[in-house]
């Protein structure tokens, strides 16, 4: 199958760059690009894209406003929105993801992880850049009052799942690190999502933190 993306950022030269990315994989086409965030609503609402590869500083609406119109939980039928930014700024990641975005990703962070996040968003995993995950996450956890006690939500297996995913290793990194497959880690992870209510991986991994799983 081929992904499908719309590239969403206001300097050409960027999204001409990473048109010439994706575009050299097999499995991924470079459909629409958008200057603007009102331009990147509108096409992604027609293309209906695999993945929407969204900046944030544009004219118009900005990316995480562009975001949240296409991803909220507002949206009855969401899009997969990874938030493409030169600023690390622990607002702009708060605000992508709570605004429904499945990726925020820094534009230095290369061309494989960028093709990665793309496969990623893709399959309805996230992937945030390595440097901000942990920051990312602790920030959540901080700015939250603590939750209730839910020690008996999950499983034993459920529980060490959550911790390797919060501490950023993809599916086969965590089947590695439990000794189990793939598959399982992908089964229990379906569980741990409906139990939680969380969308995404990274709203699980955020949930580990708030709840202090990290710290055991």
């Amino acid at each position: 199958m081929t992904i499908r993306v719309l590239l969403a950022d206001d300097q050409r030269m960027v999204r001409t760059g990473f048109r010439f990315m994706l575009d050299a994989e097999e499995d991924i086409s470079v459909v629409g690009e958008a200057g603007d965030g009102v331009e990147a609503v509108r096409l992604a609402r027609e293309l209906r894209p695999d993945v929407t590869l969204m900046d944030i500083r544009m004219p118009g609406i900005d990316g995480l406003e562009a975001t949240r119109r296409l991803a909220g939980p507002e949206v009855s039928d969401p899009l997969r929105v990874v938030v493409v930014t030169t600023f690390d700024l622990d607002e702009y990641v708060h605000a992508a993801l709570t605004g429904g975005a499945v990726g925020f990703l820094l534009k230095d962070a290369g061309p494989a992880l960028l093709v990665e996040a793309v496969r990623a968003g893709a399959r309805g995993d996230a992937l945030v850049s390595p440097s901000v995950t942990v920051r990312l996450l602790r920030h959540f956890a901080a700015s939250r009052p603590p939750a209730p006690p839910q020690d008996d939500v999950l499983t034993a297996r459920e529980r060490d799942i959550v911790r390797a995913v919060a501490r950023g290793l993809t599916n086969g990194e965590v089947a590695e690190d439990l000794f189990v497959t793939v598959s399982t880690v992908k089964t229990h992870l379906a569980s741990v999502q409906t139990k939680l209510g969380a969308r995404n991986r990274v709203e699980v991994a955020a949930w580990a933190y708030r709840n202090g799983l990290m710290a055991e």
